[in-house]
């Protein structure tokens, strides 16, 4: 049976503790009773910056869907570990992560106040932050997902995704382009979900990858969610339709 650390501390106030923020050149003391009163903020908390399921999925999914969650209400998504201001200040510029605020509890503090604080010295890390994610309104910890206590890593519950569907917000669907320079048919695509709002992803390709899809041989190719959708054309009518 799975197991967690601590029961959640669902109606309970957030540890007020303090955190050296470095902005730009100059240092700050942030005190985290301040940063949550008076508004809503999706916090998720991971083990530590540039590790592959942290910079592979955990953060660049939340920065995603910054949109998605300002429209359910939520003020503002940060990202809490053991790491100093100086190494989570390079992580986020290095993952273009600008729709997330980055605290750094260099000693642990909050995560030792929240009962999170785990050893992770069989991995040459000392103490680091359980992965979770928490809703927190007005300084109140509304609704926490900690991941189960098992072996390695796990990310299960206290992705973006499920912080969302929780919060009745519903994630953008996921467009991929397969497109060539000077296609006005790709232009034509590119033009239609912009003016919709919706994000997608661009891959340039080559005529050999082209004949390597079944029976695509012009650009663009769209896929939606996973599912080949097929071309300009057709992008414009499932938008039509939606």
């Amino acid at each position: 049976m799975e197991k967690l650390m601590l029961p959640p501390r669902e109606g309970q106030r957030v540890p007020d503790v303090n955190l050296r923020v470095l902005e730009e050149s100059s240092w700050r003391d942030l005190r985290t009773g301040d940063f949550f009163a008076g508004r809503t903020v999706v916090v998720f908390a991971l083990p530590g910056a540039f590790t592959p399921t942290c910079s592979g999925a955990h953060v660049p999914r939340f920065n995603e869907l910054a949109e998605a969650f300002t429209a359910v209400g939520v003020d503002e998504i940060a990202c809490l570990a053991v790491n100093d201001s100086f190494v989570l200040n390079a992580w986020k510029a290095d993952l273009h992560a600008d729709r997330v605020t980055f605290l750094p509890d260099g000693n642990g503090a909050f995560c030792a106040a929240m009962g999170l604080l785990v050893s992770k010295d069989d991995l040459g890390f000392g103490k680091r932050s359980r992965r979770y994610s928490m809703v927190v309104r007005d300084g109140v910890i509304s609704r926490m997902f900690i991941e189960p206590e098992e072996p390695g890593d796990p990310f299960h519950v206290s992705d973006a995704d499920t912080m969302l569907h929780h919060l009745g917000g519903v994630a953008p669907p996921d467009v991929l382009l397969f497109t060539r320079a000077g296609c006005p048919h790709c232009a034509r695509a590119k033009k239609a979900l912009a003016e919709r709002g919706l994000p997608y992803a661009e891959l340039p390709v080559s005529p050999r990858i082209l004949r390597a899809l079944p029976g695509a041989r012009t650009t663009p190719q769209v896929f939606v969610d996973g599912r080949h959708l097929g071309g300009a054309d057709e992008l414009v009518a499932w938008l039509a339709a939606q």
